[in-house]
């Protein structure tokens, strides 16, 4: 299946898979399934690694990664291609020779339970394809010294935005405001929340 990985790649990922025990593959499934139907904003990763330890398997959180881009990609695909759950097993099989049969039924048994809502969902979503903010964190601080500034002991505003774009990949973003570009940034927010009830 074409993808981002090298075939090597494919099949060093595909082969941590079947380390797994089918429960946990079947969890990390459904979590990535229920992120592409929307129900939740980002995979929860922390989440699959405690369970992965808690289950004695010792996986590098960049192979864990590896898995959920696979699965997430590899669902997509089943989309935009609108695969079966027959078909969606002969791609894998395809893809890499390394599939473990027990992995493939896990697949199979989810993509025909949850397809048809996970292609619903996207095809309505790739409407209006935008990131989410999933946090938002803020802190006041002070400027007490600086080289290039001359206007110190001024209070600030430090915001930190934790985002999940479309794929699910969580990106942060920080930047600083004065008091009063934070106090307009706060109306906005409370005008933006009031439409929204309007809904």
């Amino acid at each position: 299946m074409p993808g981002l990985e090298s075939t090597s790649g494919v099949d060093s990922t595909v082969e941590n898979i079947g380390r797994l025990p089918a429960d946990v593959f079947a969890e990390t499934c459904q979590q990535v399934l229920a992120h592409l139907q929307g129900q939740t904003s980002a995979v929860d990763l922390p989440k699959i690694c405690d369970t992965l330890q808690k289950s004695g398997i010792d996986l590098e959180w960049k192979a864990l990664q590896s898995i959920i881009r696979l699965l997430s990609s590899n669902f997509r695909t089943a989309v935009s291609s609108n695969l079966t759950a027959d078909q969606l097993v002969a791609r894998l099989g395809e893809g890499s020779g390394k599939w473990a049969k027990a992995a493939l039924q896990v697949v199979h048994q989810l993509w025909t339970e949850h397809g048809p809502l996970v292609c619903t969902y996207q095809e309505a979503h790739a409407m209006a394809s935008i990131g989410q903010m999933v946090d938002m964190q803020w802190k006041l601080g002070m400027a007490v010294s600086s080289d290039t500034c001359r206007s110190l002991n001024s209070p600030y505003v430090s915001l930190l935005l934790k985002v999940a774009d479309t794929s699910g990949e969580v990106t942060y973003k920080s930047f600083e405001m004065s008091i009063p570009q934070f106090q307009n940034f706060h109306q906005q927010f409370k005008e933006m929340a009031a439409a929204l009830e309007t809904v």
